[in-house]
C-alpha cells in the first residue's frame, strides 16, 4: 500500500519492463514499500528528503518549498512536510531509530533575491539533528537545479545536475521587470 498526498496510483509494469515512476511535486510526499517503484522530482531552491527504514522495507520522499514552521499551506513548509513524511513511514512499520535520510536541493538559482535554497538546506539539516535522524548523504546547496530519482525500498538515489540552460525552467520564479514611465520623477502640483 502506498500513502501519498497525490491520490492516484501508477499502473504496475509488466515483468522486466521499466520501473513504475511517481513524480513528487512541490507540497507533496509519497511513501511506498514497492521495490519496483522509483520516486522522481526536480529541485531548484526546494528540498526533498528521501527517507527509508531498511528493516521495514519502506521509504518515501517529500518536496517542500519553504523552510520553517510558519505558513498554513501545510506541505509547502519544511516542518509540516518532514513530520508528515516521517509519521507516514512510522504508520507503515518504520521505526524512528532506523530511519536513514538523504537530503537534496536547496540551490541558489537566482542572484539578487533572498537565498531561500540555503535557508531550506539549513532547515533540513537542523531538522535531522533536532530529531536525531541519521543522515545517509545527499547533495545540498550549489547553483544548479537537480533531477532526483529515489528507490524508496533499497535507498538507492541518483542525481543529475541540470545544465545552466535547464535552470531557465525556474526563471518563472523571477519577478517580472517593472516598466518605468517616460515621465518618471515628474511632479505635478495642484
Amino acid at each position: 500500500m502506498n500513502l501519498a498526498a497525490p491520490a492516484w496510483e501508477p499502473e504496475r509494469p509488466a515483468h522486466g519492463s521499466e520501473p513504475r515512476k511517481v513524480h513528487v511535486i512541490q507540497g507533496q510526499f509519497y511513501v511506498s514499500d514497492d521495490p519496483d517503484l522509483v520516486l522522481t522530482t526536480i529541485l531548484g531552491s526546494c528540498v526533498a528528503a528521501c527517507v527509508r527504514d531498511p528493516v521495514a522495507g519502506v521509504g518515501g520522499m517529500n518536496h517542500f518549498l519553504l523552510p520553517g514552521e510558519s505558513g498554513g499551506e501545510g506541505l509547502r513548509y519544511g516542518v509540516q512536510s518532514m513530520e508528515l513524511l516521517v509519521n507516514a513511514l512510522l504508520r507503515r512499520g518504520a521505526r524512528r531509530d532506523r530511519l536513514e535520510v538523504k537530503l537534496f536541493g536547496g540551490a541558489r538559482l537566482i542572484d539578487g533575491l533572498t537565498d531561500v535554497g540555503s535557508q531550506n538546506a539549513a532547515f533540513a539539516e537542523r531538522f535531522l539533528r533536532d530529531e536525531g535522524l541519521t543522515s545517509a548523504g545527499g547533495s545540498l546547496r550549489g547553483q544548479r537545479a537537480r533531477r532526483i530519482q529515489y528507490w524508496p525500498v533499497s535507498g538507492r538515489a541518483r542525481q543529475a545536475l541540470l545544465e545552466a540552460a535547464g535552470s531557465q525552467v525556474f526563471a518563472a520564479e523571477r519577478p517580472p521587470p517593472v516598466a518605468v514611465p517616460e515621465d518618471a520623477g515628474a511632479l505635478e502640483l495642484f
